[in-house]
């Protein structure tokens, strides 16, 4: 059970007001507040053992050293890899998946295949689409239906064995919509290819277990559970990361460098170039702990409660429709107002203290589909209430009656 007054207590930026009303934060899907214990983290870090890693044989160093790696046997156990060297530390989901396209340009000739769904953010389409203008492969669309759920029978005849690639995330940003990703994954393996997942919005809600999932490649990012910005996790199966070719050269991953020749260190340092985010690192970690201590089943069950309210008082306004309406969905609402531009709602119920995101949500070709100019999305997370939803459907209708 969610003792919700308790929660809210551990996020101090809660307790503000904006444009002199209680501030309401449903923006959690672009990212998500920070508790005390994270930020306590934070400061314990800069405050007591602030140092570079790996290399100092001094105190503080290594103190240093043992937290960031601490932090990443955490994030390895809670995505439930074999090895902490899958783990890989990034800023974030876009470099991750970056990280990736750019070790398969190595990879790929003129005339393969990579399938990408109609449902992704731009992160997860441009690096793609870079990759096929550096080999010659082809970008082939996972349609979506007007439900915003994936044509799985189109899928069925994407595959083939010129596939070597697929992606797709597995929470769509702009929609809220959960995707079948485990089908996704096992028809891909059967046609030999590889797929990335990008679980920047599934990691807030769910707790993904890669080797069940039996993926090759996943992504998240801190901020989007609890968090600080900057730093985010790439999951790679060993065999995929070795195949991989590194993405940056810099200190940390090397083994050996003269003028005639570098070797590479081995996983995951690799993939780390240069001085890493420590701090970030190390506040990943806690940020895993302090939503772990609550627990995703409590946190899922809390959260489908807000979703399952706020999708009902919301569609009691006259004249509103909800964009993603998938029997199974996060914890996010994505609407407009007919005749309405949605930055007009937004801008609204800003002044009200209500803070949502308007836009395409880097999803533009989501919103092409729906022949909008985008939406305003109301994401929700466990420290939410119902009262706080009351609240935005009062801002929204106030909204309507102002614009109208």
């Amino acid at each position: 059970m969610i003792n919700i007054d308790k929660i809210r207590e551990d996020f101090p930026i809660l307790k503000r007001k904006v444009n002199g009303h209680p501030l309401v934060y449903f923006d959690n899907a672009a990212t998500s507040q920070t508790p005390q214990q994270v930020i306590d983290c934070i400061v314990d870090y800069y405050s007591n053992y602030n140092a570079n890693i790996h290399r100092g044989v001094h105190t503080l160093s290594q103190e240093a050293t043992d937290k960031y790696e601490q932090a990443r046997i955490k994030i390895q156990r809670h995505f439930n890899a074999k090895h902490s060297h899958e783990m890989i530390f990034t800023s974030g989901t876009t470099h991750g998946t970056n990280l990736v396209a750019h070790g398969f340009t190595a990879i790929l000739k003129e005339g393969d295949e990579l399938i990408v769904s109609a449902v992704e953010h731009h992160s997860n389409i441009v690096p793609w689409q870079m990759l096929c203008e550096r080999t010659g492969a082809v970008l082939c669309v996972l349609p979506i239906d007007d439900h915003g759920e994936l044509i799985m029978r189109e899928y069925d005849k994407l595959l083939s064995e010129k596939t070597k690639l697929v992606f797709c995330n597995h929470i769509s940003n702009a929609l809220g919509v959960v995707n079948p990703i485990e089908e996704i994954i096992e028809k891909a393996h059967k046609v030999g290819a590889a797929v990335l997942i990008d679980g920047a919005q599934a990691t807030a809600h769910i707790k993904p277990d890669v080797q069940e999932l039996d993926v090759d490649f996943y992504v998240a990012s801190a901020h989007k559970m609890c968090g600080p910005t900057g730093v985010g996790v790439l999951y790679g199966k060993e065999e995929w990361l070795e195949k991989l070719p590194p993405y940056q050269g810099g200190g940390e991953m090397i083994a050996e460098v003269s003028f005639e020749k570098t070797t590479y260190a081995g996983l995951p340092h690799k993939f780390e170039a240069g001085t890493p985010n420590i701090c970030g690192g190390i506040a990943f970690g806690a940020a895993i702990d302090y939503m772990n201590n609550i627990g995703f089943d409590n946190i899922k069950a809390y959260e489908d409660e807000l979703l399952h309210y706020g999708t009902e008082k919301m569609s009691q306004i006259e004249g509103l429709r909800i964009y993603g309406n998938s029997k199974n969905k996060a914890s996010l609402i994505s609407f407009n107002i007919e005749g309405i531009h949605p930055y007009d709602i937004g801008t609204i119920v800003d002044k009200l203290g209500i803070a949502v995101r308007t836009g395409h949500h880097c999803a533009q070709p989501v919103m092409d589909f729906f022949k909008i100019p985008g939406t305003v999305r109301a994401s929700f997370a466990f420290y939410n209430t119902k009262e706080e939803i009351d609240a935005l459907v009062e801002a929204v209708k106030k909204a309507k009656m102002m614009l109208s």
